[in-house]
């Protein structure tokens, strides 16, 4: 007598309509609450000083207070939050002079991966960064600004990845995540314009410049802190 395999349990609609929290759908939790506060903070979602309460962020994210926890004493290492003793967790606030010194690091190191990448590239590369760049100048005439926002994200770690130097990839990834609190807001507004500077860095990768490929990036780092001024001292700027 052959015993049939019992029905599976019907789904409501509203249950397989409804969206998955995040304790819902990924076993590693704290890595997935880490990278999506990163994410919110760079975003602009929260600016710095904006205080990140734990019971607020579980009860949105729909997880436990140990991954959070967890998740922000990473960011704090990473710089990003502050944590201190009976305030809790804050997005970090950089002095002028911090950031000043953050950027002046990130613009070198940021000429200096530009110019591996434009001595190391190979057929296979420039191809690589040929179609990037028609990708990126595609939805520059589209004028899609989410388009524009994930491959100047994109950009950083093509080039690193061509650069090939793991010591120079982690520096600079530390030294992005930190300065993006700064840049978050402005790069909005200068989507375009950060393509249209990365697509003369790509240029002058693809064509094995590299000095000009170190100059152009550089330049670029600190074109994106004179929009941050700017944004800041409107008025001293302006004079």
């Amino acid at each position: 007598m052959s015993i049939s395999n019992p029905s599976p349990p019907a789904v409501s609609s509203y249950a397989a309509a409804r969206p998955l929290k995040i304790g819902e759908q990924h076993p590693q939790l704290f890595a997935v609450v880490r990278d999506k506060l990163r994410e919110r903070i760079l975003s602009g979602e929260f600016t710095p000083g904006d205080r990140l309460v734990e019971g607020r962020l579980s009860d949105e994210m729909g997880v436990s207070r140990i991954p959070v926890r967890e998740a922000l004493r990473a960011l704090a290492a990473e710089g990003l939050v502050t944590i201190e003793p009976r305030r809790g967790a804050s997005v970090s606030v950089l002095s002028d002079d911090v950031a000043n010194d953050m950027i002046e690091v990130r613009a070198t190191l940021e000429g200096l991966n530009a110019k591996l990448a434009a001595q190391r590239r190979d057929q296979a590369t420039v191809a690589r960064l040929q179609a990037f760049l028609e990708e990126g100048n595609t939805a520059a005439r589209a004028d899609s600004l989410e388009r524009f926002l994930a491959l100047n994200s994109e950009f950083h770690e093509m080039l690193a990845t061509i650069a090939g130097n793991v010591v120079l990839t982690d520096l600079m990834r530390s030294l992005r995540d930190r300065t993006a609190l700064l840049f978050a807001p402005s790069n909005m507004r200068r989507a375009k314009q950060n393509w249209d500077e990365h697509a003369q860095i790509l240029n002058a990768v693809i064509a094995g410049n590299g000095d000009l490929a170190a100059l152009l990036a550089s330049q670029h780092v600190h074109n994106a802190a004179k929009a941050y001024v700017e944004a800041q001292h409107p008025k001293s700027a302006a004079g």
